[in-house]
């Protein structure tokens, strides 16, 4: 009885030893190593970890442990169990053989299958992570990979960058709108938040916003309806967003903001310049309280906005981040697309802890008369 006792303590404190050291990464080979070694070391065997890609798809091998099979010696039969957890799919094949003694016991056996299952269990989890980023991040590019069309009188051009190569997506995006009389309504914007139900929250501002904007409101009269409409919906996530009415044939430029960043001027000096604004409340609050600003905008000067992750740094104020923009000093003459290129190389975004939208613009020259 004592001696039972002895091994069922001993199986308890492996399955708790295998709780803490299978599967403490998102990554697939390095939790397969994990599994082999955790049973190398408490079944005393040689370890084989085999991995299937896809349902029906060709199995490699993913990890080994424990003494090499040599050839010589007695061989005890292996016992293979499924990476699988209760009736689903196996992921692939965990076996464990030994060269002479004794086959496993009943209860190195079931910590071998309670090993599987752990495994399984988690590389599951990764794998249901990865197509969540895959989906979250294609419905994100599909949105934001090219801005609306504007005017021909406004020359524009934009980038998307995701916080990271496996990072969720969240709800940054931009946007132009066309207007009547050759203007063009510029838009970005940033839902709260990551993942696909942020880019979904961003579709659906996006499509209201061109719902609205249609109708040739103001800016500031446009946030105000937007953020009604917002509100009225408890399950959509707050959001900031900026947006600019570009009038090429007046040369200016009229701003309303709802919670978010300033946008900056890049003159033909390659200098730039914050625009300073009222700022109101994010969209969905329904406070509503959005004042426009008009300036000029000159043949040459192009106007960059975006997102925050471009300028914020954890631990930096805001208004540091900012200054750090406003700093930059780019070629002279630099259109918009060398000015997005240049921002987001100069500024580091594509290490940025957050993703990054931006979108700059530049009215066209008008021939001389």
């Amino acid at each position: 009885m004592a001696e039972r006792d002895e091994a069922l303590l001993t199986r308890a404190r492996a399955l708790e030893q295998a709780i803490g050291e299978i599967g403490t990464t998102l990554d697939e080979t390095t939790t397969c190593r994990e599994l082999a070694s955790f049973l190398a070391r408490h079944l005393h065997g040689s370890v084989t970890v085999d991995l299937r890609g896809e349902p029906g798809g060709p199995v490699r091998r993913a990890a080994t442990a424990g003494a090499a099979d040599t050839g010589g010696g007695d061989r005890t039969p292996g016992l293979a169990v499924p990476l699988a957890v209760h009736d689903e799919d196996a992921l692939g094949t965990v076996t464990v053989t030994r060269r002479g003694g004794p086959g496993l016991s009943p209860d190195e056996a079931a910590v071998l299958r309670h090993a599987a299952r752990l495994a399984a269990r988690h590389l599951g989890h990764a794998r249901r992570l990865v197509a969540t980023e895959d989906t979250a991040l294609h419905l994100q590019r599909a949105l934001v990979a090219e801005p609306g069309r504007p005017h021909p009188n406004l020359e524009v051009a934009g980038g998307y960058l995701p916080a990271g190569p496996r990072a969720l997506v969240g709800g940054d995006w931009f946007e132009t709108v066309r207007l009547h009389f050759g203007r063009s309504l510029l838009v970005v914007g940033d839902v709260m938040g990551h993942g696909l139900d942020a880019a979904v929250d961003m579709n659906a501002y996006r499509t209201a916003l061109r719902e609205v904007a249609a109708t040739d409101l103001p800016p500031h009269r446009v946030l105000r309806h937007l953020d009604s409409v917002v509100a009225e919906d408890d399950a959509r996530r707050p959001a900031t967003c900026l947006l600019v009415r570009v009038d090429p044939a007046r040369d200016t430029a009229t701003f309303a903001s709802a919670g978010h960043l300033p946008p900056a001027v890049f003159g033909t000096d390659g200098s730039a310049e914050l625009v300073d604004l009222p700022v109101g409340p994010p969209l969905g609050t329904g406070v509503g309280g959005y004042e426009p600003t008009t300036r000029s905008l000159a043949p040459g000067e192009t106007l960059l906005v975006f997102t925050d992750g471009l300028v914020e740094r954890r631990g930096e104020d805001i208004d540091v981040s900012l200054a750090r923009l406003a700093a930059l000093r780019l070629p002279p003459d630099s259109g918009p697309e060398q000015v997005v290129e240049e921002v987001l190389n100069r500024l580091d975004a594509h290490h940025a802890e957050d993703d990054v939208a931006v979108l700059a613009a530049r009215i066209r020259a008008r021939p001389a008369s």
